[in-house]
């Protein structure tokens, strides 16, 4: 402990030493030295509390011993941030707040501090307290209102204040794609919550809202297609499904059934099938796959559907459609062959069982469940289907 806690102030002794040399060099250009007696007796003092095991004084003795003026509140700032990432927020939070309540501190030494006391409490997880000192970053230069405004969107999303956090994304001024792809997920949010109440209306104005800020959201068409084929429109509803694989083709495995769905409504077997065979070809995909194989197994039956998923197979190898080629070899065979199958389809059944089907891009977090929003990282869209053998 006592070494820790004398690595974290090496840095704050050197300074005040410096700081002490500064104003006793200055001194003697005015008046006869004499002795600091003062510096040094709260010097030993600190360091007394040290070596007694008590770094909470020692760090008490050394923050006072640095007069908080113009010259030394960026040694304070950094202090208190060493703080913060140590996990000692209350620390860093009585350092910010002392630094701020000086009456003669420069404005732009107001608003820097400021912005550390809000991080302090976002780490804190006080976020009111940190949503108000933020709103106070007012009058600071465009940069400091910029992350002041990063922060609040943040608070806002983390709250879920989706409205809130609409409002101050759309005064960012240097906004960019990934604050474009957040605003069209908080629109989303709004039309789940506008569905789940019953207001359709209101939520097909905001899915316009969602794809006018993102127009590769999937989520929104995604959510455009449900809401019109529970409406009854199926037509309405394939176009919105169909525009998933123009956004992001990764994501196809989430639209091949419900356009299955519409297709079947809308009486067009002929078109589902073209359309899969079109997207095949184009983006190989294992959902599309089986449900081309689904297809081919109502139309033509069990022998062209194993044909055909023998042939997808050898170019392009799957878990999951092995799992579904061994299924249907299982209804031709007998004796011994049928037993083996069976228990070579459970081994599959057993190892698929317990595989993530989704992961995120960034930070890597892998689960069964799409997330817009990645639990690891909190960033919006960046999780996505897993490809590969074990995948799609």
């Amino acid at each position: 402990m006592i070494v820790d806690a004398l690595l974290l102030l090496l840095p704050l002794a050197a300074v005040s030493g410096w700081y002490a040399a500064k104003r006793n060099s200055h001194d003697l250009l005015i008046t006869p030295p004499k002795e600091n007696t003062h510096f040094t007796r709260d010097y030993l003092a600190g360091l007394n509390y040290l070596l007694n095991e008590q770094p909470d004084k020692a760090i008490d003795v050394f923050i006072k011993m640095l007069e908080i003026d113009s010259e030394t509140v960026e040694t304070h700032l950094a202090l208190g941030a060493l703080f913060r990432r140590r996990g000692e927020v209350e620390r860093a939070i009585r350092i910010h707040q002392n630094v701020i309540a000086r009456p003669q501190l420069p404005g732009y030494q107001r608003i820097e501090a400021l912005l550390a006391l809000g991080k302090d409490y976002l780490r804190a997880g006080l976020f009111d307290r940190a949503e108000r000192v933020f709103l106070e970053v007012s009058d600071g230069n465009k940069s400091q209102i910029m992350i002041a405004k990063r922060h609040l969107l943040d608070i806002y999303q983390q709250q879920k204040q989706w409205d809130q956090a609409i409002a101050i994304a759309n005064t960012l001024e240097d906004a960019n794609q990934e604050i474009a792809v957040r605003v069209a997920h908080y629109h989303c949010e709004l039309v789940e919550a506008a569905i789940a109440s019953g207001q359709l209306a209101p939520a097909r104005a905001l899915l316009k809202q969602a794809l006018n800020a993102h127009p590769k959201c999937v989520r929104a068409s995604l959510l455009q297609g449900d809401i019109e084929a529970k409406a009854g429109d199926f037509k309405t509803s394939l176009q919105a499904y169909q525009r998933v694989r123009e956004q992001d083709p990764d994501y196809l495995n989430e639209v091949v059934a419900p356009l299955a769905t519409a297709h079947v409504q809308l009486e067009d077997k002929d078109g589902l099938l073209a359309y899969l065979q079109d997207s095949l070809q184009i983006f190989p995909r294992t959902s599309l796959t089986l449900t081309l194989m689904e297809s081919i197994q109502y139309r033509e039956g069990d022998a062209a559907a194993i044909d055909f998923m023998t042939g997808q197979l050898h170019q392009r190898p799957s878990l999951r459609g092995l799992q579904s080629l061994i299924a249907l070899q299982i209804k031709a065979a007998a004796g011994q062959a049928g037993e083996n199958l069976l228990i070579l389809k459970e081994l599959i059944d057993r190892l698929l069982k317990n595989k993530s089907v989704y992961r995120c891009g960034q930070c890597g977090y892998a689960g069964k469940v799409l997330h817009w929003l990645c639990p690891g990282c909190k960033t919006w869209e960046t999780t996505k289907p897993i490809l590969g053998v074990e995948g799609e």
